[in-house]
Parts: structure tokens; C-alpha cells; sequence
């Protein structure tokens, strides 16, 4: 090692395992050889599936991998009263995972209005946390003054949601550490650069909170962070800091996140300090990756038959049929769901109603809007959300996914119904993944068979075959500036502003109400 640097294993402070699509043993096939030996991940994905045999699934997953693995428990299943999961987690359900001592807090509190309002069943949560001496989380883009202080004063010690520094300043002056994130879909590291600097570089961590393989496997995970704050001109130590002890100091997690005596002998090695390519990688002081490549062969537990078939058999909702999806009545106007590029916030635009000729009605391809659609999968209700999807690209065919946070219904953008039927009921017959079609002919697909959430097949092979169909895409319009699946992936989740979509229709975050997709 004469001439090399070392440093603690990276940490990920905030992740959903189910994201990067791919089973948990394929996943730290994925990370290891970039240097992180431990993630704190919040299982909320499948608990939103399965409930808690969800989270047994991924306690059990994990509890023999050579990574460490940590969990945060739920704290919103689901996510709001707006919206419908496969399962319902009350206090008294998440009480007895604290039992484990890899579980340690209450993950992201995405109800910051349930907070605030003094909701029972939330304080619940808190309280049962707190007195099992846990960690809870925050999840509250935007929210500022009063609304902030309440939250803050329940206990709320940290917040992944920032997108400018003037928010996450006003956050550390009521005590709360901030999490940076890059991941597949948000990109808030240039924005929070300031916060390296004093007084703040000491309550920051970076987190990916959400990553595809083929971002995993090209970019890296924490140590692809770490390179592009040191691109920017950010101390390497604070940079590295930030990716390691601060993680470790704030989830209270005693033997990580430093190389000293006392400590797991979770070692990275760094080719230099400006380029941080990573070389080798030690788990509690044994050879786990090596140029590149992950040493370690983790085994797949055997697990009772009742979390198996919860997980592996999440399905229950008939095929759709192109008529169903019609929109009941539409008026002179159309409320749009505009995204924004590498942000989870969308905007609000009111545009006429118009028809063009092979496309569902209201699709405006000139104006760059398309069909969306939510239908619920878990209980086979026949509730469809519709509505209508701005600055996506799409310009012909259907793109569905299965993965819809953070209910995981079906969540379809297109540009007519026939092929918004063919991409979904693909993904149904599949019981779970995505598909894309085109003239009511599949073109390509990829199943998610773990909860509609995570693949059984090797990683290289999700890579390429998500490439594929990230390629195909990318022919029909969408461009490189959207992840075509990430993104859809988030147009459902009712937490985030300004606009979503979801199996209820069109949802108005801020005033928390459904609204009207046309009028």
C-alpha cells in the first residue's frame, strides 16, 4: 500500500435496498468493491407490498451478508391517508423489530402534517422509538417556520429533502442534521455545497436514498459523491468525513466510521486524493474487493413459506382494458404534472385541452404532455388514477412500472391507451417489473419478481437489459436529462410537491386533497 491512502469503509446514511432493483446479495456484489461496508437502509419499499413479513424478508435477506446492514423501521405504511399500499404499519406493528439490534430508529417521517396536527397514530410511532432509545429520521421538502419547529420539537433529527442551502441552513439552526443526496433521480450536491464548510460540515452526511444498477455499477455509490464534491473544489478530508464518521456519529453506530482502535477494521483504499479511485476494500479486516471486483459469495437464506409467498406473490389485479382507462369528462383545460430534470419536485401547469390525432385525449406531444395512469395492484379495488404528465419526452408508445412509491401501484405515462393497457398488463402478468410497448406490442420488459420491486436475476443482466429499455426510450424522446423509470417511479408519491398522481387521481400535495385532472 507504500504511496496510497486509506480511509474509513463509506457509509450510506439513507437508502431503500429495493431501488437498485436487484436482490440485497446483488446488490452489495455492486458497492463493495466502491468502498462501502455499511448502508442504513428504511425497507419501506416492500412494507408498502407486504407489511411486516416485508421487512422479515429483508431482516433475514441481510443478516448474513458481509457488508453491514442496518435498518430504520418504517414510519409511513402508508405514506399518507391519500394513497393505497398492500399493508398498513401502526405502532404497535413496527414495536417488535426494535428488538433487533440491527434496527435502529424510525426511518424517514414523510407526514410532517400528521406532525404537526398531533396525529395519535404518528406519535405512536415517535414514542415507541424514543423509548427503545432509536434514531427517527425526517423527510420534509421545503417545510419552514412554525411547521418546521413543530416537527423538529417531535423529535425529528435529520432531513434527506433539501434542495438549497437557505432550506437546509434553516434546518441546522432547529438542530438537525442534513443528509446530501445524489442518487439516480436526485441530484442535490451542487446546490448544497455550502454546507461544507463551517459551521456545517460537521452535521452532514451523503446518501443515495434511491439507485439503479447502471448507475451503481458506471458511477459507484458513496464514493462516486465524495469524487464530485472533490471535483468542486471540497476539502477531500470533509468530503470523505462526510461519507464516513458523520454517518456513523449520527445513527450512534460505535465501531464504524473510523480507523482506530475499537473499531471494525472497515478499510477502503484510495488510489490519491483527487481522482479517489478505490483499489481495495477490507471488511472487518479481511480482503472483501479488490480492483473492482467483490470477493465475497453471499447465500441466499431459507425463509418460512408465509414471507415468501407475501413477497414473491404481490399481484392481485385483473388485466386492464384500453376503455377503462378513458377519461371520464374533460373540460377547456387540463392540470399538468410538470417534472423538473435531476429534482423529485414537480410544478403545476394549467394548459388547453386538445386532441391529436393517435393519441388518448388531452395528450399534447407539441407541448410535450402525455397520459398518466395509476391503477391499484394490491387488493384488486378497480380504482384507476388518470391524469396527464409534463417535460417527460415520451413521444410514441407506453412505459410502465411497477415500482410506484410508495404504494408500488401501477404507474403508466403514454401516449394512448392502447398501449398503456399492453405495458401494464405485461407488468401484471409478470407480477411485478417494467415494460414498454408500441402498437399494442410489447417491445421490451424486465420482471421485478421480489414484490414487484427487486429482480432474482444476477446484476450485469438487470444492468443490460434496463439499458435496453432506457435506449429504446431514449429513441422515442425521453432525454438523458430524465431517468425514464426513476422518475415515473416518484410522479405517484404524495409526499413530495406540488403535483402527483396516484390510484385516487391527481393529488395537490400542499393543500393534501385530490384535484381535478381536467375542468
Amino acid at each position: 500500500m507504500t504511496g496510497k491512502y486509506i480511509c474509513p469503509g463509506f457509509i450510506d446514511g439513507h437508502i431503500h435496498l429495493e431501488s437498485s432493483m436487484v436482490a440485497p446479495t446483488e446488490f452489495e456484489k455492486a458497492v463493495l468493491p466502491h468502498g462501502t461496508t455499511a448502508v442504513i437502509t428504511d425497507p419501506h419499499e416492500i412494507a408498502n407490498v407486504a407489511g411486516s413479513r416485508g421487512i422479515d424478508f429483508m431482516l433475514k435477506y441481510t443478516e448474513d451478508m458481509t457488508m453491514d446492514v442496518f435498518f430504520v423501521v418504517p414510519s409511513c405504511v402508508p405514506a399518507t391517508a391519500l394513497d393505497e399500499s398492500g399493508a398498513c404499519l401502526e405502532a404497535d406493528d413496527i414495536a417488535p423489530f426494535y428488538s433487533n439490534p440491527r434496527v435502529i430508529g424510525l426511518a424517514e417521517m414523510m407526514n410532517s402534517f400528521g406532525v404537526n396536527q398531533a396525529d395519535p397514530a404518528i406519535l405512536d410511532k415517535i414514542h415507541v422509538t424514543l423509548e427503545h432509545g432509536g434514531i427517527i429520521d425526517g423527510h420534509a421538502p421545503l417545510l419552514s417556520g412554525r411547521e418546521l419547529n413543530g416537527y423538529v420539537a417531535a423529535g425529528i433529527r435529520s432531513d434527506h429533502e433539501c434542495s438549497n442551502a437557505d432550506e437546509a441552513k434553516e434546518k441546522f439552526a432547529r438542530g438537525q442534521w442534513i443528509m446530501i443526496r445524489e442518487g439516480t433521480a436526485a441530484h442535490n450536491l451542487d446546490a448544497l455545497l455550502p454546507l461544507f464548510e463551517a459551521p456545517y460540515a460537521q452535521r452532514i452526511m451523503l446518501v443515495t436514498d434511491d439507485k439503479h444498477p447502471c448507475d451503481l455499477l458506471r458511477d459507484g455509490h458513496i464514493d462516486a459523491i465524495v469524487r464530485k464534491a472533490v471535483q468542486k473544489g471540497v476539502d477531500p478530508i470533509l468530503a470523505i468525513k462526510a461519507g464516513t464518521f458523520n454517518a456513523a456519529a449520527y445513527f450512534g453506530l460505535k465501531d464504524n466510521g473510523a480507523i482506530a482502535p475499537g473499531y471494525h477494521a472497515d478499510i477502503t483504499v484510495l488510489d490519491n486524493l483527487t481522482d479517489l479511485n478505490v483499489l481495495e476494500v477490507y471488511k472487518d479486516g479481511e480482503l472483501a474487493a479488490e480492483n473492482g471486483k467483490s470477493l465475497v459469495e453471499s447465500s441466499v437464506p431459507e425463509m418460512v413459506q408465509s414471507v415468501t409467498d407475501r413477497v414473491y406473490h404481490s399481484f392481485h389485479v385483473d388485466p386492464v382494458q384500453p376503455e377503462q382507462l378513458a377519461m371520464e369528462e374533460l373540460g377547456e383545460h387540463i392540470r399538468v404534472i410538470d417534472l423538473n430534470a435531476h429534482e423529485l419536485l414537480t410544478a403545476e401547469r394549467i394548459a388547453d385541452c386538445t386532441s391529436q390525432s393517435g393519441c388518448a385525449a388531452g395528450v399534447n406531444l407539441t407541448e410535450d404532455i402525455v397520459k398518466i395512469v395509476a391503477l391499484e395492484r394490491h387488493k384488486n379495488t378497480g380504482h384507476i388514477g388518470k391524469g396527464f404528465l409534463g417535460r417527460y419526452g415520451l413521444k410514441k408508445g407506453a412505459v410502465a412500472t411497477s415500482v410506484g412509491h410508495d404504494s408500488h401501484n401501477l404507474v403508466i405515462a403514454g401516449t394512448n391507451d392502447a398501449d398503456i393497457a399492453c405495458a401494464a398488463n405485461r407488468v401484471i402478468a409478470n407480477e411485478g417489473g417494467l415494460a414498454i410497448a408500441l402498437d399494442g406490442q410489447i417491445v421490451a420488459d424486465l420482471p421485478l419478481q421480489i414484490g414487484g420491486l427487486m429482480s432474482t436475476l444476477p446484476l450485469e443482466e438487470v444492468d443490460a437489459r434496463l439499458e435496453a429499455m432506457k435506449q429504446i426510450l431514449a429513441d422515442w424522446g425521453i432525454s438523458g436529462e430524465i431517468d425514464p423509470f426513476m422518475t415515473l417511479s416518484f410522479v405517484s408519491l404524495p409526499v413530495i410537491p406540488a403535483l402527483r398522481l396516484n390510484t385516487y387521481g391527481v393529488i395537490d400535495v400542499n393543500a393534501q386533497k385530490v384535484v381535478k385532472a381536467s375542468f
